[in-house]
């Protein structure tokens, strides 16, 4: 049986990760590049990086097709384009780009350490009224909160 630490270390040697900071040069550059946020809608309205775009996980193959009510088109016609991938902690990214680069995507990367990360680098991240986020308030927000049930009852 393979665990999710299993699926993401598969993910590692196919999806090339991008660290915050070299992903800031990137976006300071002007380069033409696709962020792509593949958390759900209530995480991206409560912070995100200006500019990217929100495709949650869950439909992110059919917002990568056409004729699908999910369809983005500016994410459809960027199979040639860098896209860089967003979410909590670099997850979910890799996955997605896993994903992503089966359908046909040539350059795709997954930001290491996510939101997170970013954060911890002292990058700023937007509401979705546009407002610059505390990073103080997004350090708390991105800390875990699991409750007793969720922790494996065979580490404690």
């Amino acid at each position: 049986m393979k665990t999710c630490i299993d699926f993401m270390n598969d993910c590692i040697k196919n999806v090339e990760e991008i660290f915050p900071w070299d992903l800031d040069e990137l976006m300071q550059q002007k380069k033409d590049i696709i962020l792509l946020d593949v958390r759900e809608p209530y995480e991206y309205d409560k912070m995100t990086m200006a500019d990217a775009i929100n495709v949650p996980r869950g439909i992110l193959e059919n917002a990568c097709e056409w004729d699908y009510e999910e369809t983005v088109p500016d994410l459809v016609r960027s199979r040639d384009k860098k896209v860089v991938i967003i979410c909590r902690s670099g997850q979910r990214s890799l996955w997605a780009g896993l994903t992503m680069k089966m359908m046909g995507y040539k350059n795709v990367l997954s930001l290491k350490t996510g939101l997170k990360g970013w954060n911890d680098a002292e990058l700023p991240l937007f509401d979705k009224q546009n407002k610059q986020v505390d990073g103080d308030e997004a350090e708390e927000y991105f800390l875990p909160k699991l409750t007793a049930e969720q922790k494996n009852p065979n580490l404690n």
